[in-house]
């Protein structure tokens, strides 16, 4: 009998990770994804009693932000980069929207 299908994981944009569990998946320790949070590298979401809360697209980042300070990118540097590159995925994003548009 076949099982039923289900997500293994929750939606990537949904936080639903503890900062424990965040900083053990991502590899890292708590503090130094409180220090991540500090410069501005990652915003968690909150719960209403103010607990973090990560999601799947915080995580992907956190492990972008571990392999550029495993090159040796200092966090201002980080900081610039993930700004260069949300900008680069916003663009594509509404370059894609407007050939979509175009195309109707």
């Amino acid at each position: 009998m076949a099982r039923p299908q289900h997500a293994s994981q929750p939606d990537p944009g949904r936080a639903v990770y503890a900062i424990s569990v965040a900083a053990d998946l991502a590899g890292i320790g708590v503090q130094t994804l409180r220090l991540y949070e500090r410069h501005g590298l990652i915003t968690p979401q909150r719960s209403d009693g103010g607990t973090r809360r990560y999601s799947g697209d915080d995580l992907a980042r956190l492990h972008r932000i571990t392999a550029l300070v495993a090159e040796g990118v200092n966090l201002a540097g980080i900081g610039r980069i993930l700004d260069l590159e949300d900008a680069n995925a916003a663009l594509h994003a509404a370059n894609r929207r407007l050939r979509d548009r175009g195309s109707e």
